[in-house]
């Protein structure tokens, strides 16, 4: 009898030349990949309230720009950022107008200081990097006092 079942009703396996690889992928991977392609963008969500990682722990804002801290702030930003970041378009980093609206001066700040950190311990840095294809913020090596001249700067951007 069991000889009879190893002989029949066996499948068949057909050999073919060459050599062949199809990969189907786990659900998993495709709720994933659903997952992050209806999720905003790093650089497009609002997180007022996640201050980053680094030596600024406050910022307290004026009600009015200070036009000649924001001239100032302009000039450092012309001289340090302008290489990676453009005002009103994605260019290597993203753009800074509109920034005091997504991100808290805090944030801001620490970011423009500390980018190695950031990137390493903040999920919002995080997130902006692999937005970004990877490139990392360099760090300028601006002082405090020159990093919120260039925070000033952008409060005067739309």
């Amino acid at each position: 009898m069991s000889a009879l079942m190893f002989s029949c009703g066996g499948k068949e396996e057909k050999k073919e030349e060459g050599f062949s690889l199809e990969r189907q992928k786990a659900k998993t991977e495709q709720t994933q990949e659903a997952v992050v392609s209806d999720a905003v963008k790093a650089s497009e969500r609002v997180a007022l309230d996640n201050k980053g990682v680094g030596p600024v722990k406050s910022v307290t804002l004026a009600p009015e720009v200070d036009p000649q801290m924001a001239a100032k702030g302009e000039e450092v930003y012309n001289q340090m950022c302008l290489a990676c970041h453009r005002v009103g378009k994605r260019f290597i980093g993203p753009a800074p107008n509109g920034i005091l609206e997504r991100r808290s001066p805090e944030w801001v700040m620490n970011m423009i200081l500390n980018p190695e950190v950031m990137v390493k311990e903040d999920p919002l840095a995080k997130d902006l990097l692999v937005e970004f294809n990877g490139s990392p913020m360099a760090n300028q090596g601006l002082t405090e006092e020159q990093a919120r001249t260039v925070l000033e700067y952008f409060r005067t951007l739309e």
